[in-house]
């Protein structure tokens, strides 16, 4: 869901969370007879700006189109989406393409009833398309972590999936070797819909390969389909047959007007472009930080911490020990800039070896499975040293220098 204050088309509010069942409605997203629609401009300069950072070719000539299917979430029985002229066209070999579009109502299915919530319907929803490019699911899900934390950072949306504000949907199909080595697609693909966590899709990716393996080695066709993830029995389910392009009955969207945008807009938008997760990522490795160091720095969960960073090392502070200090330290965050430097320049704490052998000598069983190979004592004994000078010696030192003394 693009971060606007109201809906796709309509004024309704677009804070919907939590709030009582179809109490954010109007005619228009409620679909009534002569409602008419009117496109929410932040929502179309979010998609556009999600697509400049992703290098996309933003379509100067673009239109909304009507795409029809029946099912009980779509209020009018089509959709508004966009299908030719979509705001932004994928230019390398992962991103086929960004468009904007209403996401439809709220199905509960109970005691073989449907209820609908339709505060959902005519949100405006940011679809981004991949093309088929991915062969490993780690790759796969690293692509959409990267995704949340680039639409977080640009403020496009805040993209909380317990709140339903991204979703995942997992296009799948299998092919011979003899197709991979002749790059061709297999006539067929199962999406898996609406998937809320990363772990998720992981897991139904993972299941659904096994369930098509196992189809197409018995030599039964697998069925084009909409399946959906049941996070109980932890398996795919089969939702609706998955109609091909031709079946929606594309065409242009009669009650919205074309959208052009000229080269001025377009340079005015990307003024407003914030710095990119990657550009912060390469900057602070350019500055010395470790690859791991500068990926977490630079990921959205850190970006209080970030813009510390960036202001401390403006003041001539290191910036391998600022990093390490704000990321590993957490008494190290609440400090002003003056007490921060006091506690970078304190001497790093010296790790004392009768403390560590003492706990050594406390625990002789322990030692016993430690040297059977048993990792989790180790642990123990890590723990037990720590005790002795409050935390202060780094884990690792402590583990180093136990097993020196034990292996």
């Amino acid at each position: 869901h693009a971060k606007t204050a109201t809906k796709m088309f309509c004024g309704c509010s677009a804070d919907i969370y939590g709030a009582e069942p179809n109490t954010h409605t109007c005619p228009v997203c409620l679909g009534l007879p002569g409602a008419l629609p009117v496109p929410n401009f932040e929502a179309v300069q979010k998609t556009q700006l999600l697509g400049m950072a992703l290098n996309c070719k933003l379509v100067k000539d673009s239109c909304f189109d009507r795409k029809h299917y029946f099912y009980p979430d779509l209020p009018k029985g089509y959709q508004i989406s966009q299908y030719k002229n979509p705001l932004c066209m994928g230019t390398d070999i992962v991103i086929e393409r960004i468009h904007l579009e209403e996401d439809t109502a709220k199905s509960f299915h109970e005691d073989g009833k449907t209820f609908i919530d339709f505060n959902k319907s005519g949100m405006p929803l940011i679809e981004l398309v991949t093309k088929p490019c991915f062969t490993k699911i780690p790759d796969a899900v690293d692509f959409c972590k990267k995704i949340q934390d680039l639409v977080i950072q640009l403020g496009v949306s805040d993209a909380d999936m317990e709140k339903g504000q991204m979703r995942l949907e997992a296009n799948i199909s299998m092919r011979t070797p003899e197709m991979e080595a002749s790059n061709i697609l297999p006539k067929y693909k199962v999406e898996i819909k609406n998937i809320n966590s990363f772990r998720f899709m992981e897991k139904a990716v993972t299941f659904e390969i096994k369930r098509q393996s196992e189809l197409l080695q018995r030599g039964d066709v697998v069925i084009q389909e909409n399946r959906g993830w049941d996070e109980i029995k932890n398996e795919t389910i089969s939702q609706r047959d998955k109609e091909d392009v031709h079946d929606y009955r594309y065409f242009p969207e009669p009650d919205i007007p074309p959208m052009h945008f000229d080269d001025s807009y377009f340079q005015h938008l990307k003024q407003t472009l914030p710095e990119l997760p990657w550009i912060k990522k390469e900057k602070l490795v350019k500055q010395g930080l470790s690859l791991t160091a500068a990926a977490t720095l630079a990921n959205h969960t850190y970006l209080d911490l970030y813009n510390k960073y960036l202001i401390y090392i403006s003041h001539g502070l290191d910036p391998v020990g600022t990093a390490n200090a704000l990321l590993n330290k957490v008494e190290s965050r609440t400090l002003d800039e003056s007490e921060f430097k006091s506690f970078l320049a304190k001497p790093a704490y010296e790790l004392s070896e009768n403390d560590v052998n003492h706990v050594i000598e406390e625990n002789p069983q322990v030692v016993e499975q430690i040297k059977l190979g048993k990792e989790t004592a180790l642990e123990f004994l890590v723990g037990q040293v720590m005790k002795k000078n409050q935390g202060k010696a780094p884990a690792e030192q402590v583990r180093e220098l136990l097993r020196k003394l034990i292996l």
